[in-house]
């Protein structure tokens, strides 16, 4: 399959792309993309940093006539997202991605396809490689960790770079040209439960699935169902007939829109057929809510043969549920100076309840720092009623736009000439590491762009051919045409 991905145009930046593809890469398990880069660099004979936490920095000259150009980092960021179906047989670890065509795009086969940002990676090793792109000195950054807290951007220390212009490949609408973003936070709430004895009676097993999904800040203003939300809904119904929660275990990641969850209930037999009838009668009203938003959502109920002898107590799983309803998820607040930004987000990610320990995982974003803050103590709020412990961790800063940025006047200019139409200039509410790599490196003129991408963080992801060659296109023209150095340079 992917050499029908190697025969695509531009065909350095596909190859370079299907290359780094083959190697696991997930966030927090680097090492063996952190020593392919590395490599790669010395085999060009440029210099080739890994820092102390592990990002690589790649720098080459000039091309000849250009050596009077402001320098250029271009960045992007090594990891990818591993989410995969339910029903993939796939190990990230050891496997590479298997993808292919599907008419003008590229996808994988039923897991994430890593565009975010291998193609941001593949663009920038095809430039370091190249032996004819006319380009100012650059300064390639490939960040470690940028999807479960952006580490890497963090842990970049002054010092090693030098550029006055940052170009950060990792937007995912080729039309857009970024220059702000959210900033985030984790939320991560913690309890201990009861348990109870329980004999005889019916394990009753709940599945929702085939949700959309999606990525937890793009993605967040689209309507998509929440799988965690869903079964916390169907999970009210065990409150009016004594039936007891024996395990549940809702999403995967915080950057994601959890699109599967599974729990595990006990009922005794006189309240059984009650019970699975409440379920159907709810599963029906949220097919009828969501009938266009999530044709493939499946909701299931079936009784198996657990034999677990010990559930979840009356009260605590009244609790447990009481703060899952009460704890706020999807769009917060519109951005009131951007329109059709949202400003502020929390998702409720992941759920895990077992064996007495509940977990509940959240990422909430905002474009400002007192609006992330307000929503994260609101989640506070939620979950210590519960009597759960709360801890936040992992915050990082928003990018504050700049309208008034040179590099930008530069890039509007060379869009319209190239496709005859405006760029929309935005400010997205996903997280960048561009807010991040600001604070040690102040002054340095950042903007955000990419290739189009739908379906980021789900098995769904997928690249859109010709906007690749879009991308790469408009790439090459804006670093023929970066400013010159000031005369005091």
């Amino acid at each position: 399959m992917n050499e029908a991905i190697r025969q695509l145009e531009p065909r350095s930046l596909w190859n370079h792309f299907a290359d780094i593809n083959a190697i696991p890469r997930g966030s927090k398990k680097e090492d063996k993309i952190i020593e392919y880069m590395a490599e790669f660099g010395r085999k060009l004979g440029l210099e080739t940093i890994i820092d102390p936490v592990r990002n690589v920095i790649i720098k080459k000259p000039a091309t000849p006539g250009m050596e009077n150009r402001k320098t250029v980092v271009l960045q992007s960021h090594l990891d990818m997202v591993h989410q995969k179906n339910n029903d993939t047989d796939f190990d990230f670890d050891t496997q590479g991605i298997e993808m292919y065509i599907d008419g003008d795009w590229v996808t994988a086969k039923g897991t994430t396809l890593g565009a975010d940002n291998g193609l941001g990676v593949a663009a920038i090793m095809s430039i370091l490689a190249s032996g004819d792109i006319r380009h100012p000195a650059i300064e390639a950054l490939f960040t470690i960790d940028e999807e479960t807290g952006m580490t890497g951007a963090q842990g970049l220390q002054a010092g090693y770079l030098e550029g006055e212009i940052l170009l950060n490949l990792d937007t995912e609408d080729d039309r857009e040209i970024d220059i702000g973003c959210a900033g985030g936070i984790d939320i991560t709430a913690e309890g201990d439960y009861m348990l109870e004895d329980i004999t005889g009676g019916h394990f009753i097993q709940i599945k929702v699935k085939g949700l959309h999904g999606g990525h937890s800040g793009m993605d967040i203003d689209k309507g998509y169902a929440n799988a965690n939300k869903l079964m916390n809904r169907l999970l009210r119904n065990t409150l009016a007939h004594g039936a007891k929660i024996v395990s549940l275990a809702g999403g995967s990641l915080r950057n994601a829109i959890p699109r599967e969850s599974t729990a595990v209930v006990w009922v005794n037999g006189e309240n059984k057929e009650a019970l699975m009838e409440a379920f159907r009668r709810t599963a029906e009203e949220i097919r009828t809510e969501y009938r266009k938003m999530e044709p493939g959502m499946l909701i299931s109920f079936d009784e198996i043969p657990d034999g677990a002898q010990k559930a979840m107590h009356e009260g605590c799983q009244r609790k447990f549920i009481r703060a899952v309803d009460a704890a706020y998820n999807g769009v917060y607040r519109m951005s009131p100076d951007i329109p059709g930004l949202v400003e502020t987000s929390n998702n409720i990610a992941k759920i895990s309840v077992h064996d007495g320990s509940i977990t509940i995982e959240c990422l909430t974003r905002s474009a400002i720092e007192s609006g992330k803050m307000d929503l994260a103590e609101t989640l506070r709020a939620a979950f210590e009623l519960a009597g759960y412990r709360v801890r936040f961790s992992g915050s990082y800063p928003g990018w504050q736009p700049n309208p008034d940025s040179p590099i930008l006047g530069v890039m509007t200019g060379l869009y319209k000439n190239m496709f005859g139409e405006e760029p929309n200039v935005v400010a997205c509410h996903a997280g960048l590491e561009c807010g991040i790599l600001g604070q040690n490196y102040p002054g340095m003129d950042m903007i955000s762009f990419g290739p189009t991408i739908e379906g980021a963080h789900s098995p769904d992801e997928r690249a859109n051919i010709a906007s690749v060659q879009k991308f790469w296109d408009y790439l090459l023209h804006i670093l023929e045409n970066i400013p010159e150095k000031d005369k005091n340079d």
